[in-house]
């Protein structure tokens, strides 16, 4: 959704919005090729059925040989907001850094 609106150059007024184009329009100015990344986590259920979601990644940008995985979150106030924004990024299984903008802030994470 992030992607898609960035690049039809979406105009609303929501600031989580405006902050997915700056994200976006940024690292296309520095020379990223800029997609959305699914990530399929699989797991067994309470009942012991096997159950896949599909968790998106806001962005993944390319630069030559490197590899960001970037989640947009205006901000992330609870732990349950955290986890939830976390979610994606931590079921990456590569060496590419992971990073989530808060605001003006941006973070690294660790697995």
């Amino acid at each position: 959704m992030g992607l898609r609106n960035a690049r039809l150059g979406f105009r609303q007024i929501e600031e989580t919005h405006l902050m997915e184009n700056i994200i976006y329009n940024e690292l296309r100015s520095r020379g990223y090729s800029v997609d959305v990344g699914v990530v399929e986590k699989r797991g067994i259920n309470e009942e012991g059925k096997e159950y896949k979601n599909q968790l998106e990644i806001d962005f993944v940008a390319n630069l030559g040989s490197k590899r960001y995985y970037i989640q947009s979150a205006f901000s992330m106030p609870t732990e349950e907001k955290r986890i939830r924004e976390k979610a994606s990024l931590v079921h990456v299984n590569d060496s590419f850094k992971k990073i989530i903008v808060v605001k003006d802030v941006m973070k690294s994470i660790n697995n």
